[in-house]
């Protein structure tokens, strides 16, 4: 076969993987993690059989989807993290996040299983540097002393969950409801007691729940 012979077949290759992750991108957005590469394969108008060609797991596809959608919640801490105040760089954060993830139900299930190692670069980026923010805000007594950071998946698991039930019905109202848990993380002289911090393991075990696994991935 030529050199000639080649090309257009290179270029259908190339159309054909772009065609599967804007389907993808749609799909994921749609239906997070439960969706399926024939449904992928469906929205794209392909045969399955191109689709595993291109990406031979559901995680190789997912992972080709969000890891940059994952960096975009980096610069948003990297801003958040550049505020003269803490509280508002921490606040900023959150809202613009849960913003994000209220519409794009894939971005919500990637960002709430960043520790598995599909996302883990993802993960180093961004632990840091909302580490660091919640440290100001300690420091400069706007953020409650017993909030930690391992309560934040757990928050954002619970506003987000709320935005996909009510997007239909109200759509928004998971805002609301984000502005009360603000309101609760703001330190105050009658801040009444947590109670302890949900460990590692407690969170693995959430978000167990919450995202919907990747595998079997040929299902």
């Amino acid at each position: 076969m030529t050199g000639t012979e080649v090309r257009p077949l290179r270029r259908d290759a190339q159309r054909n993987r772009e065609r599967i992750l804007e389907a993808a991108r749609e799909v994921f957005a749609a239906r997070g993690f439960a969706a399926t590469l024939d449904d992928v394969a469906h929205h794209a108008g392909v045969g399955v059989g191109t689709v595993y060609r291109r990406f031979p797991t559901k995680e190789a596809l997912v992972e080709a989807v969000f890891t940059d959608r994952l960096e975009d919640l980096v610069t948003l801490a990297e801003e958040a993290l550049a505020a003269p105040s803490a509280w508002d760089g921490l606040t900023d954060f959150l809202r613009r996040s849960a913003r994000m993830h209220a519409s794009d139900r894939g971005l919500r299930d990637a960002a709430l299983s960043m520790d598995e190692h599909h996302f883990v670069t993802a993960g180093e980026h961004l632990v840091p540097l909302l580490e660091q923010l919640m440290d100001r805000a300690h420091a400069e007594g706007t953020l409650r002393p017993d909030a930690g950071f391992r309560d934040f998946p757990i928050i954002m698991a619970m506003v987000t969950d709320l935005a996909q039930h009510s997007a239909e019905c109200r759509p928004g109202l998971y805002e609301r409801y984000l502005e009360l848990v603000l309101d609760g993380l703001r330190a105050r002289p009658d801040n009444g007691d947590l109670g302890p911090e949900p460990t590692e393991t407690d969170i693995r075990a959430v978000m167990r729940e919450c995202v919907p696994p990747l595998r079997p991935s040929r299902s």
